[in-house]
């Protein structure tokens, strides 16, 4: 469930001299008017980077995240027990030290130190928003701050799917006749960008209307779930059109264990294969029928046949030549040190501003050893998500809606990092962090004095 007194790291807290800082000024929390609400202040420091997001220049957003990394520390320093440490938190904490080993190796110290600093950002948001958003009523305010925010999003690129837009940049083949076709990407100045936005903004929403008690919440909820489906849609990313479709099948896999004992024995064997071919048969007829969706379907089967399915491989090929170069420890974190590296090994015509996979690009920065301290984080947070899912099935605790939600954004971003690296913008790099802290922050403890609550 959570570490024992006999793990290495405690072992390492208690004897290290940086691990002596943690309690520190402990002897101060209790009577510092501040500290007091420190809960109430580190949800509004993550509420401030959900709502600075989408709308606002990365700078600030770096601002709001250093201020809320600097307050996680002040709560480290004044903590009067020792706070709760997951395999989430051992791996990703394995996972920054192979950055910043990678960081000391890196032929472009100076760019790879810069894109550290931004790594650590979003590692203290993690860590901010693991400690706080136990409290499922602090965990209920952020989400539905999120919900909230995504809809102003949402609404606003629906609008410019009516009335028109003009592209930023050429992101549909101009050979295709989709050339001219509009593709939204609201606030957030990119449709794929926008996109992954959205993702957990439909499986929180879903999440919200079974926990959320009201008519009026539901009807927000609903609301939120369709509009943002819609503008998932018109953003025409096709990356966003397969990452919702993860969503929705670990979604359904989780609510049918949830719901499992409610069903008769045929539900119980046949719903799964019924939800599929119901889901294939709409998205057949869709394809059909609505052209534009039917030729953006098609070009992703069209391999080299399709100028962005093009661009891509060539710039994996040569980030595989690179890899090849720098297997063990990679070339350093951030996209500076990547932009200065990879023209050196570029196919011609092929300037790339990422790897275009964030799994290669992880794999890339900070070698094999990197990689695979991030996966194991993956694998840590979705195993921990399911015993808490089988846990809070027995509490009978609704809480567990926001776990499955983490979890299918967590597939939903995933997938489409696949073919992607909008993952590395802070819009869904603090999402990202966001799900896996929810996951890591819910103990398994005292939850059944929180059955069905909000």
């Amino acid at each position: 469930m959570t570490s024992t007194q006999n793990s290495p790291f405690l072992y390492w807290r208690k004897n290290s001299l940086l691990g002596k800082l943690i309690g520190l000024l402990s002897h101060w929390r209790s009577s510092s008017y501040l500290l007091g609400y420190a809960d109430i202040i580190a949800t509004i420091l993550i509420c401030l980077v959900i709502v600075a997001a989408p709308f606002t220049n990365n700078t600030l957003v770096g601002l709001i995240l250093l201020a809320g990394g600097s307050f996680w520390a002040l709560l480290t320093i004044a903590e009067v027990k020792s706070d709760q440490i997951t395999a989430i938190h051992l791996w990703l904490f394995a996972y920054w030290l192979v950055s910043v080993v990678a960081t000391a190796f890196s032929p472009l110290k100076a760019a790879a130190l810069a894109g550290l600093i931004k790594f650590t950002l979003f590692i203290l948001f993690f860590a901010l928003a693991s400690r706080t958003l136990r409290h499922p009523k602090l965990l209920s305010w952020v989400t539905t701050v999120y919900l909230l925010v995504s809809l102003i999003v949402s609404a606003y690129g629906i609008r410019q799917e009516f009335i028109g837009v003009k592209p930023l940049a050429t992101w549909t083949d101009p050979t295709s006749p989709l050339a001219n076709d509009t593709r939204v990407y609201s606030y957030l100045g990119n449709p794929n960008l926008l996109a992954s936005y959205l993702i957990p903004a439909v499986a929180f929403s879903l999440a919200a209307f079974i926990i959320w008690k009201t008519l009026s919440q539901k009807i927000l909820a609903g609301f939120a779930f369709f509009i943002n489906i819609a503008c998932v849609y018109f953003t025409d990313s096709r990356g966003g059109w397969i990452a919702l479709v993860a969503t929705a099948v670990v979604f359904l896999l989780c609510l049918k264990f949830w719901w499992n004992e409610y069903l008769s024995p045929f539900w119980r064997k046949w719903i799964i294969p019924i939800a599929i071919v119901f889901f294939l048969g709409i998205l057949t007829l869709a394809v059909i029928f609505v052209e534009p969706l039917q030729i953006r379907v098609v070009s992703i089967f069209q391999w080299r046949g399709d100028s962005s399915n093009n661009f891509r491989i060539n710039v994996w090929i040569a980030v595989l030549e690179m890899l090849k170069d720098h297997p063990l420890i990679g070339i350093g974190p951030g996209n500076e040190v990547f932009n200065q590296i990879y023209p050196l090994y570029m196919q011609t015509k092929y300037t790339a501003l990422s790897a275009y996979c964030i799994f290669l690009e992880i794999a890339l920065e900070t070698g094999i050893i990197g990689i695979f301290s991030f996966l194991a984080m993956i694998v840590a947070t979705i195993i921990r998500g399911i015993k808490l899912i089988k846990y809070l099935k027995i509490q009978k605790n609704l809480q567990a809606m926001w776990i499955i939600a983490s979890l299918a954004s967590i597939a939903g971003l995933a997938t489409q990092g696949l073919v992607d690296t909008v993952w590395y913008r802070p819009q869904i790099n603090t999402l990202w962090w966001l799900c896996v802290a929810i996951i890591a922050a819910i103990p398994f403890s005292s939850l059944s004095q929180s059955t069905q609550k909000n």
